[in-house]
């Protein structure tokens, strides 16, 4: 191996302080309760759209670099390549023109429009494939033939994370709770794209010896429940996930099923549909993954009420909604995917009224 100049260890020195700097600047995203007329529980939503770039995806997209800056991976001539569903795309090319390096994301050619102009629009470039399942190999085969560094969050989601701290999500949502009449979560709710943060959430809270339970939402065309159950890391299924963001073809390397204390299906149109009715709550649009854990968590609530049980639960808002202007909210987009939301909206409705949630079985 090459040593490496002087000249490029003071590059990769200034590269890891602009990345902490950003660090410095927006880790820290608010903690918001989310009204429900259910006695003895509380709801909170960790608003990671607040971001630079507007997602969750944007702690991970700062772990990866920092990670393959300080492995000696990135240098001041690389070029970033990454396979994505969009917003882990969106956030890397953040940080690629932070430090003055090209971008590339490999991407389903499903990924909506929205998103591959933030891409854009932040300085990246767009490859786009028609077969989702191949976006892994055509991301190694540019990063091969460019002589480019594959990020590859899917294998290093996990592990690019201090999941002990350092201000990660876990240790955020902790601290954020310490004044809530319930500080301690009975369940934070997460959804699964990587599996970085369930990962990094589930061995925080074992870590601290959290009584917390992890749950996972995982939606329509996603191998992740079927693999946790089975325990198999072989699992793979036929059609993609239509909620962008969460849930895979295959079980991602970067998923921890060991952290994981349950686990929830949720259907493409209760994700919809929830996304939409917290989106009314708020008076702010929300991405269809949030949809997706709100609706989980309201699943869990509904389980602990019917236990008897009090305490908080604590899920993320990964997204805002104006990404999915031409596919979440877009009723002739649900009506051409055979998509129909009234049941579950229905539900919803009535559990603003009764904090009963009376929902179509999944």
């Amino acid at each position: 191996m090459p040593k490496t100049s002087t000249e490029e260890r003071a590059w990769i020195a200034e590269a890891i302080r602009r990345v902490d700097a950003d660090a410095n600047r927006s880790a820290d995203t608010h903690l918001h309760p989310f009204p429900l007329p259910v006695e003895g529980i509380d709801l909170y939503l960790k608003d990671e759209s607040v971001h630079p770039t507007g997602s969750l995806k944007h702690r991970l997209a700062r772990s990866l670099f920092l990670y393959a800056l300080c492995n000696g991976w990135v240098c001041s001539t690389s070029t970033i390549i990454e396979a994505s569903s969009g917003s882990t795309a969106i956030s890397e090319a953040y940080f690629a023109r932070l430090l003055g390096l090209p971008f590339v994301a490999v991407m389903p050619a499903s990924t909506s429009p929205e998103k591959i102009a933030l891409i854009e629009f932040q300085g990246g470039r767009c490859h786009l494939v028609d077969d989702p399942g191949a976006v892994y190999d055509e991301a190694r085969r540019l990063a091969d033939e460019c002589g480019g560094h594959y990020m590859d969050q899917f294998t290093y989601a996990e592990r690019a994370t201090d999941w002990r701290g350092n201000n990660n999500i876990a240790e955020s949502i902790f601290e954020q709770m310490r004044a809530e009449r319930h500080p301690i979560p009975a369940w934070i709710v997460v959804g699964a794209g990587t599996g970085g943060t369930s990962a990094t959430i589930g061995r925080f809270v074992r870590y601290r010896r959290f009584p917390t339970r992890i749950g996972v939402a995982d939606p329509e065309g996603s191998a992740f429940l079927e693999g946790w159950v089975a325990d198999r890391s072989d699992v793979t299924t036929t059609t993609p996930s239509r909620i962008e963001g969460i849930g895979r073809m295959r079980v991602e390397p970067s998923f921890v099923g060991g952290v994981i204390d349950d686990m929830a299906r949720v259907p493409d149109a209760a994700s919809i549909a929830t996304m939409r009715w917290v989106s009314d709550v708020l008076g702010r649009p929300v991405g269809g993954s949030t949809g997706t854990n709100v609706w989980a968590s309201l699943r869990v609530i509904d389980n602990m009420r019917k236990d008897g049980e009090t305490g908080s639960v604590v899920t993320l808002l990964c997204d805002g909604g104006e990404r999915y202007a031409h596919t979440y909210f877009n009723d002739a987009w649900l009506a051409d995917h055979d998509i129909d939301i009234t049941p579950y909206a229905a539900a919803l409705d009535e559990l603003a009224k009764t904090g009963v949630l009376t929902s179509p079985s999944p």
